[in-house]
């Protein structure tokens, strides 16, 4: 007699996997949850909450009527704006139920890596399937990717998205993933489809530079799955319906990205532009992208997460290690019922994720910026590309692994190691937080995102704002700006929650 093992349903593997994907980076992120903001963000989460809680529709217009300041400052992204406005008004209203701002700005940035760390699994998918997504059981990647991109979610520098614009970057990041996504495996183009390919490349073009990333990376998705996963002639490639789709969205996407790069450049050439989208071309470019190449190595983020000093919390990495090993478990346990995956399709892989670590350091490497941190050795320094590059970074760890031993037993000891390795990224994240929790102005912020949230309206609770403003300006040099932007954004708040200005008696009038 012999006895058949019933193996699990399909949808019970997928909604494992999806789980993982979403766990393990909330996992690494827990510990910066409290993070103070940093940037713009101590005025803009204020600002945006207060303009836009009682009508957010009203984001829009007030993005489109400031568009014309931004692109003579050399900078066009309207949907990315509006995207941010969105972001900051989450975490602001977040406030209503008693989360302040700075804790509401991270727990809508971790909802976003998050969603990334979904749209990375789906993109793994969506590459080594041959048949129908979600209709056959994930490959064991699926057991692999979630723990590789957690590793790389480190707080590797105030610039990282994962302490400055992670909800706009890591949403932003998840859109590229999930188009280029969607692309590779579209079966077939009906007419009425094609007006919205093109707007939905007019829509890339007009979002922020990451999304610019979409087009080249759903060109190598189409052309690696459909050649080395399909097995399909480079001719037939070239007239599927894969192809003709990146035709349409690139039919939307060149006109507005063409016509905008050249009003920027004719701004850009006769006065001063924002540095963080001005285009640097020379020597450095070249010095740059291979450092860029390797920037989203954990190890080195790592380093810059404890620049600084500061002894690291065994006890963070303790709970770390226990949250992902039950993770982990379900992974392991998982591997001899996911779908083997095959050289050829675990080249493919490999090909998509060169092509995005790539594609997010040729955009770092243009960057005067980035430029700079380089040229001070600072390689593991996280910036907006981190984004994309993180995710590309552990495609190419997952797929280079089923490449050398596809075996399950060698798949074990990498989920193992990854493991270890997200753990550690968890401890230098707190290690971070740490670390910024030490300045004054880190701290002050803390307290007016508490005072925001647990607003006063009597006048011991206005004396006390007053004197926080006091303190934040003598913190804060710089003449009549961060005066200018914080009365401005702090009277949105306060006016919103309690129609009154935050200081009755600033200098500026405001409250008179």
């Amino acid at each position: 007699m012999r006895f058949v093992v019933a193996r699990p349903p399909i949808g019970f593997l997928w909604r494992r996997a999806l789980l993982r994907a979403a766990l393990a980076p909330l996992v690494v992120l827990a510990p910066i949850v409290a993070l103070a903001p940093t940037a713009d963000h101590k005025y803009n989460v204020y600002w945006h909450g207060g303009l836009f809680r009682d009508d957010p529709l009203r984001i829009v217009p007030d993005t489109l009527d400031s568009l014309p300041s931004y692109l003579r400052n050399g900078n066009f992204r309207p949907l990315g704006r509006m995207l941010e406005k969105l972001v900051d008004l989450a975490a602001y209203a977040l406030g209503e139920v008693g989360v302040p701002a700075n804790v509401g700005l991270r727990v809508v940035s971790i909802a976003a890596a998050m969603l990334l760390g979904v749209a990375v699994l789906v993109l793994a998918e969506s590459v080594v399937a041959r048949g129908r997504l979600f209709r056959a059981e994930p490959s064991t990647v699926a057991a692999v990717a979630p723990f590789a991109f957690a590793a790389g979610l480190v707080a590797a520098g105030r610039s990282s998205p994962v302490v400055l614009f992670g909800g706009l970057y890591f949403t932003t990041a998840a859109v590229v993933l999930l188009v280029a996504a969607a692309i590779a495996r579209i079966g077939r183009i009906r007419a009425w489809q094609l007006p919205l390919l093109v707007a939905a490349g007019a829509a890339l073009a007009a979002f922020n530079e990451l999304t610019y990333l979409t087009l080249p990376l759903a060109t190598v998705a189409v052309a690696a799955r459909g050649r080395w996963v399909l097995g399909q002639a480079w001719r037939r490639i070239g007239t599927a319906a894969p192809a003709r789709a990146l035709g349409a969205l690139g039919l939307g996407f060149l006109p507005v990205f063409g016509t905008v790069r050249l009003v920027i450049k004719s701004y850009c050439d006769t006065g001063p532009c924002y540095p963080a989208s001005d285009v640097a071309l020379g020597s450095a470019v070249a010095k740059t992208f291979p450092v860029r190449l390797i920037a989203w190595f954990p190890p080195l983020e790592w380093q810059s997460a404890v620049r600084g000093g500061g002894a690291l919390s065994g006890l963070t990495l303790a709970l770390a290690l226990a949250a992902l090993a039950a993770l982990a478990w379900t992974a392991l346990r998982d591997l001899r019922r996911l779908g083997a995956l095959g050289r050829p399709a675990a080249a493919a892989l490999v090909v998509v994720a060169l092509a995005l670590v790539a594609l997010g350091a040729g955009l770092a490497a243009l960057s005067a910026d980035v430029q700079h941190l380089v040229a001070a050795h600072r390689w593991g320094q996280g910036w907006r590309d981190t984004a994309v590059v993180a995710p590309g970074g552990a495609l190419l760890l997952a797929g280079a692994a089923h490449l050398a031993g596809p075996r399950r037993v060698l798949l074990g000891g990498l989920i193992a190691v990854l493991v270890a390795g997200c753990a550690v990224t968890a401890t230098v994240n707190k290690r971070f937080r740490d670390t910024m929790l030490q300045s004054p102005v880190a701290r002050l912020d803390d307290r007016l995102a508490q005072e925001v949230a647990d607003f006063d309206p009597t006048p011991a609770g206005a004396a006390r704002r007053c004197a926080l403003r006091t303190e934040f300006l003598a913190l804060n040099p710089g003449g009549r700006t961060p005066a200018r932007r914080f009365d401005v954004s702090f009277d949105a708040a306060a006016r919103q929650r309690a129609g009154q200005p935050f200081c009755p008696v600033t200098g500026s009038g405001q409250g008179r």
